[in-house]
């Protein structure tokens, strides 16, 4: 049996993933706003990627 630690998620699975409608997560895309994977007319998201992406779009807590 072949492990796969780092597969690739379509666009349906990205959207579902990150609870956004499929035509949002295109127009991210179409404008660059998130990370994503170029193969052939295919497009492809890392999740390792997105995760990073996502700890960096995260508003941390203020200290005072």
């Amino acid at each position: 049996m072949i492990m796969v630690e780092n597969k690739l998620l379509s666009i349906t699975e990205m959207a579902e993933y990150l609870g956004i409608r499929v035509s949002t997560l295109y127009s991210w895309v179409s404008q660059k706003r998130i990370p994503y994977i170029k193969l052939g007319r295919l497009v492809r998201f890392d999740l390792r990627e997105i995760d990073k992406w996502l700890e960096n779009k995260t508003i941390k807590e203020r200290e005072w």
